[in-house]
Order: structure tokens, then C-alpha cells, then sequence
């Protein structure tokens, strides 16, 4: 038995390997994943201790036998081949390659043992199978596809299996179902490779079972209490909300309004002209009820302008309901009373979430209806910058 540097005893160190490399790029996944490197072993002895805390202050010990993982043309070998190499010391040398190298692996239970390849050129490790892998088979090459790491590059997660068979130097496969589980995955995956790592050697899963194990892992660990609301109630990460609401035009418009709606509630709060705003909750408008400091009390409407202009680059706004009641045309038609103000949001022809104001009794009336307001307005040079300017404009 052998002093590891932590001082547990573990089978066997290595002292003086090149890993310096190798064993920052897995301290620096530590730290990409959101962990902390409470304490290491040092860069240039196998395998490598690391102490590690996660964002939730969880301490968790690691034991790495970290090798590189890389692509090069090997002769011989296929062209689309990447290769991990299992190798300390001498592995030229038929005695060294002779001797036993077991794997250390903690009997209470309280560290993971990993057996990884870092891929600095496609920044992923890659994940074998301690146990698997005990005793370690020095000079060994473990070979997979390109195809494999562009798709673990592509998700951050991949997992695939690999043949497992005899070969000159071994008689049997080095596991029973002649098949082993490699996983790929980005470094921001670490911590969620851990707590799988765990589970495996804990359950001492096999390689089918491993395989599942980690395909059910391929979906980052949420914290159901740190999900908005909504991702509980719809059951879906905020990712694909987004893209539902991105891929339905109507949707779309809804949101929008919705967006240009709280963009104008924090133009009021910065407003040193308004004293309080509150949101109009009821069924039609007006948006705001607005109070100024001098007490006057103002309704706002906001409506998303068009990011179409009129012919000669003046930009349009759309005013008006959007349902009209059977048989009344004119009902889709806003009086000039519904609201005070009627403030446009120019992200659609600007792309910016700014407001041109003007008052609804100065706005354009219908030509058959005069006592409704037209559903296209021009937003011209008499639209002001600010609420308080729309409201002196006569």
C-alpha cells in the first residue's frame, strides 16, 4: 500500500508524472461547472486528490487518473478516430507494463473515483468506467469516432458503447457482457458527472446499467424550487417556452405587447415627472393609471409600433380593438376618452425599447366615424419624448 498525498491509503501513486496539463484542465472543470477547488493533491502526482465544494457548499472528494484524450492519425488505424491512452511511467518497458495497477477507490464511500481523458482540442472529457477499468491497463489506446465527439460536442452530453473484447494481450473481455459505457461531455457537466459517477460505484452498476444511468443524466439536475413559475406549471424549461412562444406568430404579438407594456412601467418609475404609476388590470384600456407630481392623474395606452414605415420613412402605429362587435364595424374603434395618452414603442421600427407620446384628442379621427379614432397613425414630428411634453401639447 501506498501514502497517498491526501493521506488516505490507496493502492498505488504515481510520483513525478507528466500531468501538470492534464490536471489543471480538470481542476479548471471544477471551477467551469460552478465547484471550488478546496484542496489538491499537486499536479505532477497520480492520481490526482481534489477536494471539491459544489454551489450548494457540499464538499466532495475526487480520485483522478486523468489521462489525454486527442485525435491523431495513428497508422493503421482509421482516419475519424480519436484516442484516449491509459499510460504512466514506461509503458515501453514489458516489466512495468506487467505489473499490477490497481485502481484506488475509497472504502467508506466518501470519494469518487474517476478514470477520465481531458480533450483540450475539443474541450470535453471523457468518461470510462472505473471499474471497469481496475487494474488499470497501461499502455492501452481506447479508441472512438469522430462522430461520437461532435455529438457530445453538440449537446455537452453524450453517452455510447463500446466493444469490449479479448485481444493479443488479453484472453477474455475486460468486462463479462463484453461491452463497456463511455460518456462525453462538456466541463460545465462535471458536477452532474459526479453525482452519477457515485451512483454507479455505489449501486456497482454494470455496463447496461450504467448506459441508462447515465442517458437519464444527460438532462442537467434542476432545482425544481429555482424554476420561474411557469416551468413548473407547463412542465418546460424556459428554453422551449421561449422558442414555442418564437415559432407562433401569434404568440409572438402577444408577448410583445406584453414586453413593450413593462418596458413603459420602468420609463415611469425613472420619470421625475410621475409620482406613482399603477398597471390597469381590467378588460380593455387603459394600461396605466399614471399620477403625476403635481397631482394631475393621466391614463397611458401603449401599442407596439409597426416595424413597417409609410413611403416616405415616417413610422406607423396600429390603434384600434382587436375584436369588433357583431355588426358594428366602428366597435374595433377606440373613442379619443378610453385614454389620455397614447404612448408608441418604437422597438419595431427602431429596434429600441423607447415611447413617442401624443394625446388621444389629438390623434387622427376616423373619416366615417369622427368620434373614433383612426386605426393608423403616423408618428410624426408632433409626437413628443416624454409623457409630461404630450400632455402641454394643445
Amino acid at each position: 500500500m501506498a501514502q497517498h498525498p491526501s493521506r488516505r491509503s490507496y493502492v498505488r501513486t504515481y510520483e513525478r508524472v507528466q500531468r501538470r496539463e492534464h490536471h489543471e484542465l480538470l481542476a479548471d472543470a471544477v471551477r467551469r461547472a460552478g465547484g471550488r477547488v478546496l484542496w489538491s493533491s499537486g499536479l505532477d502526482v497520480a492520481p490526482l486528490y481534489l477536494a471539491v465544494e459544489d454551489p450548494e457548499g457540499a464538499v466532495v472528494g475526487l480520485i483522478a487518473y486523468v489521462f489525454l484524450a486527442n485525435r491523431r492519425e495513428t497508422r493503421n488505424r482509421p482516419e475519424d478516430e480519436h484516442r484516449l491512452q491509459v499510460r504512466y511511467g514506461d509503458v515501453n518497458d514489458p516489466a512495468w507494463r506487467a505489473q499490477r495497477h490497481p485502481v484506488g477507490f475509497d472504502p467508506a464511500g466518501v470519494d469518487v473515483t474517476l478514470v477520465i481523458g481531458v480533450h483540450p482540442d475539443a474541450d470535453l472529457v471523457v468518461a470510462l468506467d472505473p471499474v471497469t477499468y481496475d487494474p488499470l491497463p497501461m499502455g492501452i489506446s481506447v479508441f472512438f469516432k469522430d462522430s461520437e465527439i461532435d455529438e457530445a460536442s453538440r449537446t455537452g452530453w453524450h453517452v455510447w458503447e463500446r466493444d469490449n473484447i479479448s485481444g493479443a494481450r488479453r484472453l477474455s473481455p475486460r468486462s463479462e457482457l463484453g461491452v463497456e459505457t463511455v460518456i462525453a461531455f462538456a466541463p460545465e457537466r462535471l458536477l452532474d458527472f459526479l453525482r452519477l459517477e457515485r451512483q454507479a460505484q455505489a449501486l456497482g452498476l454494470d455496463p447496461p446499467l450504467r448506459f441508462r444511468a447515465a442517458q437519464r443524466a444527460a438532462a442537467p439536475q434542476v432545482d425544481m424550487s429555482q424554476l420561474h413559475q411557469l416551468e413548473q406549471e407547463f412542465d418546460l424549461p424556459g428554453h422551449e417556452i421561449l422558442h414555442l412562444i418564437q415559432e407562433r406568430a401569434r404568440l409572438t404579438m402577444a408577448v410583445r405587447g406584453g414586453v413593450a407594456e413593462h418596458h413603459m412601467g420602468k420609463a415611469l418609475d425613472h420619470d421625475p415627472q410621475v409620482g406613482a404609476s399603477g398597471v390597469g388590470h381590467q378588460e380593455g384600456p387603459p394600461d396605466f393609471f399614471v399620477t403625476l407630481l403635481d397631482g394631475r392623474d393621466v391614463t397611458v395606452e401603449v401599442k407596439n409600433a409597426s416595424p413597417n414605415r409609410y413611403a416616405d420613412g415616417t413610422p406607423e402605429v396600429e390603434v384600434q380593438k382587436t375584436r369588433a362587435s357583431k355588426g358594428d364595424p366602428a366597435s374595433r374603434l377606440y373613442e379619443p376618452t378610453a385614454f389620455e395618452v397614447l404612448a408608441a414603442c418604437m422597438y419595431g421600427p427602431t429596434g429600441s425599447w423607447t415611447f413617442r407620446f401624443r394625446r388621444a384628442e389629438l390623434l387622427t379621427r376616423h373619416p366615417d366615424h369622427p368620434g373614433r379614432i383612426y386605426p393608423l397613425q403616423r408618428i410624426d414630428d408632433s409626437w413628443t419624448d416624454s409623457l409630461i411634453a404630450a400632455l402641454e401639447q394643445r
